[in-house]
């Protein structure tokens, strides 16, 4: 392949750059997954799995060294590539109909005047990449019909809390403490979800993405992970920040804690990219004038992104990485 992976942000992709170790990689992905013809079906698919993870990273690459205005299209199609390449190793059929090749979210359509971005929305399909890839990677189903704000997405990227939260006035975050393999949650969550200890715990277990085993403690709530996991892995409804390196729980609209970090970028960048393709004169005065705090948290994300997407998306294919 001609692509760089001296990166560090791209070093674990270099394993699978070959027909070989893509091909056995695959294979034990089927396995897992006891998909039948494992062997036949990773032998098809380690080439186009190979293609999809080099046009991402080709489009990563190229954002590094593009102007603002063109960065949210690169990373989209970016992210789309590697999200494709994540598809194969659950859904050896991909694509199975064209259904499934639409973007799967919408926006409507922005007034020339008084738009604010902040306040714009995004509303998920019943078909596309985005239900499927949600379904497949993370078994979230029936989204269709959802509105979710373009502010309340980007609260959940835990980079951007500090913006929000000097905008703001107040903390929106509350840090999530770990020693050793016990985190300990602040008791003041009980009070923004307005639960007590017991029922808090009830819904930690139905909702999480993780099985959380919550340990004898009178005075906090503390669990521990009780699967294979790595200390920064993804455990909803907390966010890893990359720049901390801790977790926190971020005060915000309840049901988006639990969509993993990969779902809410495919939804921030999709949209911006619509902007930056069609709403020229608003994405042109945004960058020349920077009028509002929409311009730092637009450079701050994409700068963000640029750097966790591939971290996101090493954690979800290995499994258990130390990458993050």
């Amino acid at each position: 392949m001609p692509t760089d992976f001296t990166s560090l942000h791209w070093k674990d992709f270099l394993y699978i750059s070959s027909a070989d170790t893509s091909q056995k990689f695959l294979m034990h992905s089927y396995n897992k997954g006891k998909i039948p013809e494992a062997k036949r079906k990773s032998f098809e698919n380690s080439f186009p799995f190979t293609s999809y993870i080099e046009q991402g990273i080709s489009f990563f690459k190229q954002t590094e060294q593009s102007p603002l205005n063109i960065k949210p299209i690169l990373l989209f199609y970016g992210l789309v590539f590697l999200i494709k390449a994540c598809i194969l190793t659950v859904d050896p059929n991909y694509p199975t109909s064209s259904s499934v090749l639409a973007h799967g979210v919408s926006t409507r359509k922005r007034k020339k005047q008084n738009y604010h971005y902040l306040k714009d929305e995004v509303k998920l399909q019943k078909n596309g990449l985005f239900p499927h890839f949600s379904d497949k990677m993370f078994h979230m189903k029936h989204l269709e019909g959802n509105k979710i704000t373009i502010e309340s997405l980007l609260r959940e990227i835990p980079e951007l809390s500090g913006y929000f939260s000097k905008w703001e006035g107040s903390k929106v975050t509350i840090p999530v403490q770990c020693q050793g393999d016990v985190f300990i949650i602040p008791n003041n969550v009980l009070d923004y979800y307005k639960m007590t200890a017991d029922r808090f715990k009830t819904y930690l277990h139905t909702k999480s993405n993780r099985s959380l085993k919550f340990v004898d403690d009178k005075v906090n709530l503390s669990f521990y992970i009780d699967d294979q996991y790595d200390k920064h892995g993804e455990i909803l409804p907390f966010r890893y920040n990359i720049e901390e390196e801790g977790y926190f729980f971020i005060r915000n609209d309840k049901e988006l804690h639990f969509y993993p970090e990969l779902m809410i970028h495919y939804l921030l960048l999709y949209h911006l990219g619509m902007i930056a393709r069609y709403e020229i004169e608003w994405w042109s005065e945004l960058i020349h004038y920077k009028p509002s705090i929409e311009y730092p948290l637009i450079v701050q994300y994409l700068h963000t992104s640029m750097l966790k997407i591939p971290l996101l998306i090493s954690q979800y294919l290995w499994g258990t990485p130390s990458k993050l």
